[in-house]
């Protein structure tokens, strides 16, 4: 129990589905001496911007199935056997044939988030936890007052006063050209802003579950989807757009693998690097945590266990030699040939319930290392963004089998294809207000081509302190700007000499490496520029933690944030519990 008369005042702001982890964490601690105001700009709890209609229409799916997420108050199955009729055949979904291994709509699945929400605090009112939830409240701007030990919500409706304030806002898609040049989206949310008949050739930047979103409204926009007797499907276009196409412009050239069985559906949360080993390794390292033990623990010996033939090929390969080899493997074929491989393995993995073992293991991999990944040095986390995350994102994105028949049904109709542009394409507004695509072909031949309709799809971008949007936080130098050390300090001062603006020197003298978004702690609470705490508040926004948390995404991810940070407001107790749990 909280100790003092007054009970602990916490403010969560934003109300998705990082809020609905969060506020279960903080339910099931079992503290009634606690308070909980909930600030959502939107009317509805738990969807969030993903599962509601900020970022989906009635034919986008989750990537996710039931018995893959966190426990909530009930799970998917029990839900739909509840669910009222007329909804589940709005989303053709039979409650009779429907269990957790299955994927859901995505609209559907907010609406499953959102009823858990509800079930959640009426079980908390129960308690005699208070709990107030503010609807078509932004908040505008958080306030850290260090003098009085309290923080200030302000929102569009007044000001509020916290002991602890939780910002779990979501994501946020900075604008650019939308609005002002004509075809230009700057993201694909929401997506009713292109589901409308396109009678021309239309450019996608990217090719990651954010692309295929776009691909699916634009579709069905400009054609309809047929299955045959005999369950194959196929795209007819639509004769008021003979003319509609999409070119999918991916910086690899590679399509997201494909959904598979998961042999542990919660991807080995028990993985992730004990605070006494993380300890223990970076000690005898100089203070950092090699990005290659992390690669041999939580990939190449869960792997050992599960699949020794595979591991005996790749076991003595370095992290760079190992992603070669696959990715090598990959462009052997053709995006679209290698995509028709890919869903007959996935097929044949669901059917006979079989994982994928490496594909599985690397799911885990990215998901153990993303927390302790602020412990690497500078520059393992260069080569963790140069070489490993470009095979991670292609691999574990985890496409529904609905989601990469489209496409398939797309390419075959001669409407959708992809190419490769490298690192260095660019997309310009010339003056006379034309998209003009520009990059180099396979070649080195320069290709500018010139498009109606544009829709950046590459998924939310790691933003910069600067965009966060409660101004107070910067100016009083309540959060700082995230950091790595180098390893090398005479190679990080030579760099720093020639002009690199991304290492600075700190005042200590040590070099070190800019990296996005803002500087955390391993309790998610934000580090002011002294690199401190005042341990008031915590940043769970995916957007602006992308420094330190490279693969930050996902409900089990939310969770997992969720119990460090009741662990850190109720470190007694917690530690009790674990003990107890021993």
């Amino acid at each position: 129990m909280h100790l003092n008369s007054a009970p602990l005042k916490i403010g969560i702001v934003g109300g998705g589905p990082t809020a609905l982890l969060m506020f279960k964490k903080l339910l099931d601690h079992g503290d009634q001496n606690i308070s909980v105001d909930i600030f959502e700009k939107k009317q509805l709890l738990g969807a969030g911007m993903p599962y509601s209609r900020h970022g989906a229409l009635d034919e986008h799916v989750t990537n996710v199935s039931g018995n893959e997420i966190p426990a909530l108050f009930s799970s998917v199955e029990e839900w739909i056997a509840k669910e009222h009729l007329h909804t589940l055949n709005r989303f053709k979904v039979d409650a009779s044939h429907f269990n957790d291994y299955k994927v859901l709509p995505r609209l559907l699945f907010g609406r499953y988030l959102s009823d858990q929400f509800k079930a959640l605090i009426s079980r908390a009112k129960q308690a005699n936890m208070v709990v107030n939830v503010h609807f078509g409240c932004e908040v505008t701007d958080i306030i850290d007052d260090e003098q009085a030990g309290v923080c200030h919500i302000v929102h569009t409706n007044g000001i509020h006063q916290f002991d602890r304030v939780i910002i779990c806002s979501g994501h946020h898609w900075p604008t650019r050209h939308e609005g002002k040049v004509k075809g230009y989206f700057d993201s694909p949310y929401p997506p009713e802003k292109l589901a409308h008949r396109t009678d021309h050739p239309v450019a996608i930047r990217g090719s990651s579950l954010t692309a295929i979103d776009a691909i699916r409204t634009l579709a069905r926009a400009n054609g309809t989807f047929e299955k045959s007797e005999n369950g194959d499907l196929s795209y007819i276009l639509d004769q008021k757009s003979p003319n509609f196409s999409m070119l999918m412009h991916s910086r690899s050239g590679f399509l997201p693998a494909v959904r598979f069985h998961l042999e542990d559906s919660h991807l080995s949360k028990d993985a992730v690097l004990s605070a006494d080993e993380i300890a223990r390794v970076m000690a005898e390292n100089d203070g950092f945590l090699p990005l290659d033990h992390v690669f041999k623990r939580n990939f190449l010996e869960p792997l050992a266990a599960a699949d020794p033939a595979f591991y005996a090929q790749i076991k003595d390969l370095s992290i760079e030699q190992f992603v070669e080899k696959m990715m090598a493997e990959r462009e052997r074929l053709s995006a679209f040939e290698l995509l028709a491989l890919e869903i007959k393995e996935a097929d044949r993995s669901i059917r006979e319930r079989k994982s994928v073992n490496w594909k599985e293991m690397l799911a885990v991999l990215s998901y153990a290392m993303n927390y302790p990944a602020k412990h690497f040095s500078a520059e393992d986390m260069q080569r963790l963004k140069v070489s490993l995350m470009p095979l991670i994102s292609v691999v574990i994105a985890f496409a529904p089998q609905s989601s990469v028949n489209e496409l398939m049904a797309l390419h075959q109709a001669g409407v959708l294809a992809i190419v490769s542009v490298g690192d260095n394409s660019e997309v310009l507004v010339n003056e006379n207000g034309e998209i003009v695509y520009t990059y180099a072909d396979a070649s080195g031949k320069k290709i500018n081509t010139v498009y109606q309709t544009f829709v950046d799809a590459i998924g939310q971008s790691h933003l910069e302190m600067k965009d966060i949007p409660y101004p107070s936080l910067l100016s009083a130098g309540t959060i700082s700007p995230a950091m790595l050390k180098f390893n090398d300090q005479l190679l990080a001062q030579k760099s720093h000499e020639s002009g690199d603006e991304k290492i600075i020197k700190y005042a200590d003298g040590s070099y070190y490496q800019l990296v996005t978004g803002i500087a955390i702690n391993d309790h998610f609470q934000v580090l002011d520029r002294y690199g401190a705490t005042s341990g008031r508040i915590y940043m769970l926004a995916v957007p602006y933690i992308g420094g330190y948390n490279p693969d930050f995404s996902g409900l089990d991810f939310g969770e997992a944030a969720a119990k460090l940070v009741t662990a850190s407001m109720f470190p007694i107790q917690e530690s009790l519990e674990d003990e107890l749990l021993t």
